[in-house]
């Protein structure tokens, strides 16, 4: 799509309008955010297209698309395919070897195991491997109450940090404030640094790893701009 809208604003119920017709989702709905922070960044993202419009260049516009269009309209299953990565959380798959590997896992990771423990009264047991081992019911039932409990708007924000970290803990945490979200990016990609610090650093990974770096950030902007009035 070319750019053919002269003027972005932002309406009185938090609408985007372009030349004074509101912008809908690919849905056509018409595209209402929850908060006017998170409604003039969107607006900010509609601005900023010079001739050609590059959905990827809009992240923002994007969450709130799914937010509308695909979670709040089945809210409680979107919650429980996010509360399902608990099942397999990447804080809980650990290296046997080598040693040192272990020893940076254990200490990026520990802390997060200890912090779900205290924030959410669950046990996620480490194992070494990567074959997979069942968590606890219970857990897994806890932490499907904490992502049910979230409404379409924090859970289209929590989404991409989830999926691009392979952690739900770690992504809960970030976007509890408990863990800065560098060193959380930090923790999720432990692995893949170790090893691109060992044997040489490839643009095609490098590239992977800034788009998701890219969506995780958004994802959090988006939850923290959903909830500021």
């Amino acid at each position: 799509m070319r750019r053919f809208w002269t003027d972005v604003s932002v309406q009185d119920n938090n609408g985007i309008a372009l030349d004074g017709r509101p912008v809908r989702t690919p849905a056509r709905t018409p595209l209402v955010l929850p908060t006017r922070a998170l409604a003039d960044a969107v607006a900010d993202e509609w601005r900023a297209v010079e001739s050609e419009l590059d959905p990827r260049a809009m992240v923002l516009t994007g969450l709130a698309n799914a937010a509308t269009d695909r979670i709040a309209t089945d809210r409680a299953a979107f919650a429980d395919g996010l509360a399902r990565y608990g099942e397999s959380d990447l804080t809980c798959y650990r290296a046997e070897t080598p040693p040192d590997l272990a020893a940076a896992q254990a200490a990026a990771w520990d802390p997060v195991l200890r912090w779900a423990r205290t924030r959410y009264d669950v046990h996620l047991e480490a194992v070494g491997g990567v074959m997979h081992r069942a968590q606890p019911p219970a857990t897994l039932a806890r932490l499907g109450d904490v992502t049910g409990s979230l409404d379409a708007w924090a859970l289209a924000g929590l989404s991409p940090m989830v999926t691009t970290t392979g952690s739900l803990l770690i992504a809960l945490m970030v976007r509890d404030g408990a863990l800065d979200a560098d060193a959380g990016w930090t923790a999720a990609n432990l692995d893949e640094d170790w090893q691109a610090e060992r044997w040489g650093r490839d643009l095609l990974a490098e590239q992977a790893q800034a788009n998701r770096r890219r969506d995780y950030d958004a994802g959090l902007r988006f939850g923290r701009l959903a909830a500021t009035s």
